[in-house]
């Protein structure tokens, strides 16, 4: 039986020899991160230094910025590094730290999303009590809830992983995942599964059912409502609703990769599955709020015209 404490690196053995092609998979990657970051950082900038998009939405849509990057950090470095290795191995201490950020962002993503459908609905339902209802309090409020509790849950559950008896270091993946340390512990893992139910009940779950009440809200007032609140609903809901399923298009793959045998699965399509929530998600979100918000869209083209 070995102590966790004792574990002084997990292999990664999701990685394979790939020659040579390693440098071009290591320009794939590094771009991918370059536009990640630089996307993000712009329409971070943008938000924050234009007063006109000092405004609820586009407060919560900073908030969702700031966590593409924040996840973003957790993976593309690491995977950087072990792109141009030759041994595939990570120290114990970076392992457990991969693991909070990238679990933590999973649990920012869904209630900042949560967040942003009940200012929607606010808005569309209950427009004449919106600004009061939408308080600067209220905001921060809502703001630091979306990155406190995830933040806290995955603090504990990084602390039961870290305190697990472990047979083993191998986890097959690219990355390090809380799940298959905990399969690698020595004993029982009832409370570490627990936990986890509930970890999962609160961080994503919960915001689904708030995400799926309030549109249920929504739908209902525009099929009653006029035109203009229909045009209305839908150019402020449709880039919501298609950063939620994308985003738990590839968390459901990577919860099932995780819980299932995957092993008659091609090993660069398990990657791509285990890799999609985390490399998707933020390209996909500036993209799609940068061309469909039309007052982020003009501020960006003023500025670039600017430049020219």
């Amino acid at each position: 039986m070995i102590n966790s404490t004792q574990v002084s690196y997990f292999t990664l053995g999701g990685y394979f020899d790939t020659g040579l092609f390693k440098y071009f998979y290591f320009l794939i990657v590094m771009s991918l991160y370059m536009l990640i970051v630089c996307a993000n950082l712009l329409l971070i900038v943008v938000i924050c230094m234009n007063r006109s998009l000092h405004e609820p939405m586009y407060l919560f849509l900073c908030s969702l910025f700031v966590n593409e990057l924040y996840g973003s950090t957790g993976l593309f470095p690491f995977l950087l590094v072990q792109i141009l290795s030759d041994s595939h191995t990570v120290s114990a201490s970076v392992c457990f730290l991969q693991n909070f950020l990238l679990f933590s962002y999973g649990g920012v993503e869904y209630l900042n999303l949560a967040v942003m459908a009940y200012d929607r609905y606010l808005a569309i339902c209950c427009p004449l009590q919106y600004n009061t209802q939408m308080s600067f309090n209220k905001i921060a409020m809502l703001i630091g809830a979306t990155w406190f509790y995830p933040l806290l849950m995955c603090v504990v559950m990084t602390s039961l992983s870290h305190s697990l008896q472990l047979c083993g270091n191998i986890i097959n993946k690219v990355y390090c995942d809380n799940y298959s340390v905990v399969k690698l512990a020595c004993y029982d893992t009832r409370v570490n599964n627990i936990y986890g139910l509930f970890v999962t009940s609160l961080s994503i779950i919960c915001p689904l059912i708030l995400i799926f009440y309030t549109y249920m809200k929504i739908l209902k007032v525009c099929f009653s409502g006029s035109k203009q609140t229909r045009q209305k609903a839908v150019s402020t809901c449709t880039p919501h609703l298609a950063s939620l399923i994308n985003f738990s298009f590839g968390s459901f793959f990577e919860i099932v990769q995780s819980r299932f045998d995957m092993s008659s699965v091609p090993n660069i399509l398990r990657i791509f599955l285990s890799l999609y929530w985390l490399t998707c998600q933020p390209v996909f979100n500036p993209l799609l709020y940068g061309l469909n918000m039309s007052k982020i869209r003009i501020i960006c083209n003023s500025l670039t015209f600017a430049k020219v």
